[in-house]
């Protein structure tokens, strides 16, 4: 991994790879590829650089990896909120919650593990699109509805090498 500016590890997404120095990983990217103008629903992956903030894991089935993230155990009542009219659009809230939003605690494992990518978090636009994450793929790595996916054992490895100031980058 290399250093950014900040002192922390970056990662790029482009063409299907998660890469930083001495690794990589095939990648899956939002059904509707990766745009600069991100939207609400548009399924697109945001393009450009953003930091990692947070990470979270389901304690049912992963035991904490190590990491200079914050993390955080995922709860059963975890709910992201998706709705632009909503004033925590785009934030971690816990159920019962009447704003649409997204259930974090998932049957399928796709957020068994996750990182919070810091995309329209600082200030938040509403409609800019929301719950951007990296996370674990499908088996098949079929795209994501705007997320950055890879392989559940990858991503518990590159946890341990992200910290304050790691930052990803997104591109086509």
């Amino acid at each position: 991994m290399s250093r950014d500016a900040a002192g922390g590890q970056s990662l790029t997404y482009a063409a299907g790879w998660l890469c930083w120095p001495g690794g990589e990983a095939p990648a899956a990217c939002g059904r509707g590829g990766v745009r600069r103008d991100k939207r609400e629903g548009d399924g697109a992956s945001p393009a450009g650089a953003f930091p990692l903030l947070t990470a979270f894991y389901r304690p049912d089935r992963l035991t904490a990896p190590p990491s200079g993230l914050a993390l955080a155990p995922l709860r059963p009542g975890d709910w992201w909120v998706d709705d632009p009219g909503d004033a925590n659009y785009n934030r971690l809230v816990s159920l019962p919650y009447p704003a649409h939003g997204e259930a974090m605690w998932r049957e399928d494992g796709l957020y068994d593990i996750l990182v919070v990518i810091g995309y329209n978090t600082l200030p938040v636009v509403p409609g800019a699109g929301s719950a951007i994450f990296l996370h674990v793929a499908r088996p098949d790595f079929s795209p994501t509805e705007g997320c950055i996916a890879v392989a559940c054992e990858m991503l518990v490895g590159v946890m341990a090498l992200l910290g304050p100031g790691s930052t990803i980058t997104i591109r086509a």
